[in-house]
């Protein structure tokens, strides 16, 4: 299992505008994401979770979009999601990898060189995040950006597949795209959109340009 190009998007429900989850992410699947991230925290019960995450396997697997879970390594394995997205205080891949076994992909969050590095050496990260691009402010406590110096640098320096993620909009999206971003993920810019299908549609379109998806 590869990591698909083109847009990965993220649901959770505090940015869906007042929207459904299921609903914001019906409408993402049909407008062409390849991947769809599950992220929730702790203060949504866990019994709604793994029902949303059920939903949510069903809607992906019917559109053959890549479905991976955040965080919870437990919730992927129940819900049987093609992997789970793991950040660098969260538990070691390597013991993730022994957890889900050898058929889920595994991501992980990167902010620098050295940790896409490590990523490379460990053996058992599939693709690993690049960001945040530019300043964004989808998480409690988001990193600084790290530029768009470390993303040329993986382009350059890692063979692994990564998403660039992190402060992506529509109109900063030809930065990161013509430095070799392949895999680009948007959070707020597509769930917070008035129509969630047509601003996918046109960011997939916009790939398009670059030979992305066609």
């Amino acid at each position: 299992m590869r990591l698909p190009e083109g847009i990965y998007g993220i649901v959770t429900e505090k940015l869906c505008g007042g929207r459904p989850l299921l609903d914001v992410a019906k409408e993402m699947i049909e407008g062409g994401v390849r991947i769809l991230q599950y992220r929730e925290k702790e203060d949504k019960p866990r019994g709604v979770q793994y029902e949303e995450c059920c939903s949510l396997r069903e809607m992906t697997k019917r559109a053959d979009v890549l479905f991976i879970v955040n965080d919870w390594v437990d919730l992927a394995i129940a819900c049987e999601a093609d992997g789970v997205h793991i950040g660098q205080e969260d538990i070691p891949p390597e013991v993730v990898r022994k957890l889900v076994g050898k058929n889920k992909m595994i991501g992980l969050s990167t902010h620098s060189p050295q940790q896409a590095q490590k990523a490379l050496e460990s053996g058992v990260v599939d693709y690993i995040g690049v960001g945040p691009i530019f300043p964004t402010q989808t998480k409690i406590h988001p990193e600084g950006p790290v530029g768009l110096s470390y993303l040329e640098y993986v382009v350059n320096h890692i063979p692994l597949p990564f998403v660039a993620i992190g402060g992506i909009k529509e109109h900063n999206i030809d930065e990161v795209l013509s430095r070799g971003a392949k895999t680009v993920c948007l959070v707020t810019e597509i769930t917070q959109a008035e129509d969630v299908r047509a601003k996918v549609e046109n960011l997939v379109n916009h790939l398009k340009r670059y030979g992305i998806g066609t």
